[in-house]
């Protein structure tokens, strides 16, 4: 009753609640806004790492062992002597990391969902064929190297083992830091550690396309690098371990890419940077820090949604024939062409959309 008396002092007759409600609508716009630069900064921080972090700690490192505190980067690189070999022995994951809320902002920016289909039996081992690769990777990371869309609770007892490239677990801290989300060399001795001496249940995220892939990825194509990639077959035979498709509708859609045509003098660069160093350099952009409006490195907010599709049951051999690969790569690819075909209709593609395998 006073709260009441006191309005209708200060206030004619109706418009204190205006007022109230005016000032109620302002702090719910508030905090959106804030939440929104919270997952700004969330997938900023991410970029960052990806493009800069190997190369910035690197140059840290070096600075520091010039400095009175040498001391500190000769214990850190002793550290990394002994423990060099960690990455191709599964690394070294952190619940606590993986868990960490800057995850469920990133995850909200776009926003990134994580569908399954089918059940999966912590007694076997699983490959992962992740498509497409898109410019970063964004939802490949977001739904199997962090606890954001739930794989744990949606795939329980199943640990999972996003692969990427080895040079990266030679860059200081970064190394750290990528073991901490369960993120692992994408090379042989690592994947044959994880499905031969790491128990059942593992579950390797192989991003099939590559680099290669990365170079043909832009809005409204969905094209995939798959054809001549036969060797996550053999390395499922050589250890038994079913193989999963997954497609993430929405990767492409982020970045915009400038596409060199084959036979042009870029895409001879791309290439000779793909096959001695490992990645391919890309010309894209997204949009800017402070608008939508502006160029930046900031990904676009456009939702990105991985369908887990169902296991193909993989037999072991030891050592499997070209014809034994082929003919399990040749499953796969219409196990794939399947899964899109079934869902891209319900994630906002036309009925006619097909799927280009190269």
């Amino acid at each position: 009753c006073k709260c009441n008396f006191m309005s209708l002092m200060f206030f004619p007759s109706g418009t204190g609640s205006n007022i109230l409600s005016a000032l109620q609508d302002l702090f719910w716009l508030s905090k959106s806004k804030v939440e929104k630069q919270l997952q700004i900064i969330s997938v900023l921080q991410w970029v960052l790492t990806f493009l800069v972090m190997g190369i910035a700690c690197t140059l840290i490192l070096m600075y520091i062992l010039c400095t009175d505190c040498w001391a500190i980067a000769v214990l850190y690189l002793a550290w990394l002597v002994f423990d060099w070999n960690t990455p191709k022995k599964g690394g070294r994951r952190s619940q606590w990391v993986r868990n960490w809320a800057i995850w469920r902002y990133f995850r909200d920016y776009f926003p990134i969902r994580l569908v399954k289909t089918h059940n999966l039996l912590t007694t076997r081992n699983y490959i992962f064929g992740y498509h497409p690769h898109g410019i970063m990777g964004l939802g490949a990371f977001c739904n199997f190297s962090t606890e954001a869309t739930g794989v744990s609770q949606k795939f329980p007892g199943i640990r999972p083992y996003l692969a990427t490239l080895a040079g990266n677990f030679r860059m200081p801290i970064l190394r750290d830091y990528l073991m901490s989300g369960g993120i692992c060399p994408v090379n042989r001795d690592s994947i044959d550690y994880i499905l031969s001496k790491n128990g059942s249940g593992n579950a390797i995220i192989i991003v099939v396309g590559g680099a290669a892939e990365s170079l043909n990825c832009t809005p409204g194509r969905n094209s995939v690098t798959l054809r001549n990639r036969k060797g996550f077959v053999k390395l499922a035979l050589r250890h038994g371990a079913d193989l999963v498709p997954v497609y993430s509708f929405g990767e492409n859609e982020v970045y915009k890419q400038v596409i060199f045509e084959e036979g042009s003098w870029g895409r001879w660069v791309q290439k000779k940077f793909q096959k001695h160093i490992g990645f391919a350099p890309c010309i894209f952009h997204g949009r800017g820090l402070f608008s939508s409006n502006t160029w930046g490195l900031l990904p676009y907010s456009k939702p990105i949604t991985t369908v887990v599709g169902e296991p193909i049951t993989i037999p072991k051999i030891d050592n499997p024939s070209q014809k034994e690969v082929d003919f399990y790569h040749g499953v796969y690819v219409d196990s794939l062409i399947k899964l899109f075909d079934k869902y891209k209709s319900k994630f906002g593609l036309p009925e006619t959309e097909v799927l280009e395998v190269n």
